[in-house]
C-alpha cells in the first residue's frame, strides 16, 4: 500500500514533534475556491467572511450552516470559502488577504496552522477587520474573540470515556492491552491539546497494564491518508489492540470505516464529532463506540452574532468562549441535550 505520510512518536507535550509530513503543495488538494455568498447579499449590510479548514468535511459543513443561519437571523451578508486539506495553510493565508481586500467587516476563521497564519491575522486585524476565531486558536493576541472547545479538557473527557468503555466490556485490569491514536494536522494547537489531555488523564487513571502506543500516526487532515493509516495501525497492533482514539473528525472517520469494513467488534472507537460512520457504529448493537461531539454550529452562529456587536462598537468580557462537548454513545443518544446538538451534526 502506498504511504503518503509516515508515522510519528508524540511526547506528552502540547506540540507534536519528531514527525515528517507532506508539504501542502504535495497534498494533491486543489487550491481554495473564490468566496461565495451563503445568503442573499443586501447592499448596506455588514459583510462577514467565513474561512474553514476543510470544505468537504461533514464537521465544517455544520460550521458553514451555523454561519448561514446567523447571517439570516442577525441581518448581515455572509461569504465563505476554505481549503480542501487541513495542511493547506497557504490557501487560508491568501483567503484572509482576499477577504480584507473585498471589504470584510469581520472574518470568522479557523486556522490550519496556528503559528504560520498568525502574522496574516495580525495584518488584517490591524486594518480594522474584526477577527473571530472558530474551533482553533492562533498564536497571536490580535483577535477579538474565540469560540471553541477547551481541547485539553475534551481530550481528558475522551480518555475517561475510553476507560469507561473498556471497563464496561469487562476487560481485566491486569490484561495487557494497547490503545492506538491517530491525529490530524500536526500544526494545529487543537490537536496537540486534545492529545495532551488524553495522555494526561490516561497516565493518571489507567491500569498499569493498559498502554497507549507511542507510535502515533499523523494524517495531516487528508481523509484518504487517515483511512490508510487506520488500516495500518489496526494491522500492526492486532495482537493487543483494544481501542483506538481519533483526535479529530478525519482521524475518527478513518478508524470507524476500517472497524466497520473489517467487522472488528472487539475494538472500541472513541473520537471527535458525529459523522455518519460514527453514528453507524454507535447505533449498532455489535460495535462499541463513543463520539465527543462539539457544538460547532453554535461556534459559527454565535460568532456571527458577536461579530456584528463588535462591528457596532461593542466589547467582550472574555476573549475565549468554551463551547464544550457532549459524549454521544448508546446510552446518551436519547438525551434531550444530545438530540438538540445532533440536529446540526
Amino acid at each position: 500500500m502506498y504511504k503518503k505520510v509516515i508515522s510519528c512518536t508524540a511526547a506528552f507535550v502540547l506540540l507534536l514533534t519528531g514527525c515528517t509530513f507532506k508539504k501542502p503543495e504535495d497534498s494533491g488538494a486543489p487550491p481554495a475556491p473564490p468566496f461565495e455568498a451563503l445568503n442573499e447579499t443586501v447592499a448596506g449590510r455588514k459583510n462577514v467572511y467565513l474561512i474553514v479548514k476543510n470544505l468537504e468535511s461533514s464537521y465544517w459543513k455544520v460550521v458553514i450552516e451555523g454561519a448561514k443561519d446567523g447571517g439570516d437571523d442577525f441581518g448581515c451578508n455572509v461569504f465563505y470559502s476554505g481549503s480542501y486539506s487541513e495542511n493547506d495553510w497557504h490557501s487560508q493565508e491568501r483567503l484572509l488577504g482576499e477577504a480584507a481586500d473585498a471589504g470584510a467587516d469581520a472574518v470568522l476563521f479557523s486556522p490550519n496552522d496556528s503559528v504560520m497564519l498568525a502574522e496574516k491575522i495580525d495584518e488584517i486585524h490591524e486594518k480594522g477587520v474584526k477577527v473571530i476565531l472558530i474551533d482553533t486558536i492562533a498564536n497571536t493576541r490580535n483577535y477579538d474573540i474565540c469560540y471553541m472547545t477547551d481541547n485539553l479538557i475534551a481530550g481528558q473527557n475522551a480518555a475517561e470515556e475510553m476507560l469507561a468503555r473498556l471497563h464496561e466490556r469487562g476487560i481485566p485490569e491486569t490484561e495487557e492491552l494497547e490503545i492506538c491514536i491517530q491525529v490530524g494536522a500536526s500544526s494545529s494547537q487543537t490537536v496537540s491539546e486534545r492529545l495532551a489531555g488524553f495522555k494526561q488523564y490516561w497516565t493518571e487513571n489507567a491500569p498499569a497494564a493498559w498502554e497507549i502506543v507511542n507510535d502515533i500516526r499523523c494524517n495531516e487532515g487528508d481523509a484518504e491518508v487517515a483511512l490508510d493509516l487506520a488500516e495500518d495501525i489496526i494491522e500492526d497492533h492486532k495482537e493487543k489492540l483494544k481501542g483506538v482514539f481519533g483526535t479529530n473528525n478525519g482521524s475518527t472517520v478513518g478508524f470507524a470505516k476500517i472497524v466497520a469494513d473489517k467487522h472488528l467488534t472487539d475494538i472500541t472507537v472513541v473520537g471527535f464529532d458525529y459523522s455518519e460512520e460514527m453514528a453507524s457504529l454507535i447505533k449498532s448493537d455489535e460495535y462499541d463506540a463513543s463520539a465527543m461531539v462539539q457544538r460547532q454550529y453554535q461556534m459559527s452562529y454565535g460568532g456571527v452574532e458577536e461579530a456584528l456587536k463588535l462591528i457596532a462598537g461593542g466589547s467582550v468580557e472574555e476573549k475565549f468562549v468554551d463551547t464544550g462537548v457532549v459524549v454521544v454513545n448508546k446510552k446518551t443518544l436519547d438525551d434531550p441535550e444530545v438530540k438538540e446538538i445532533l440536529k446540526h451534526s
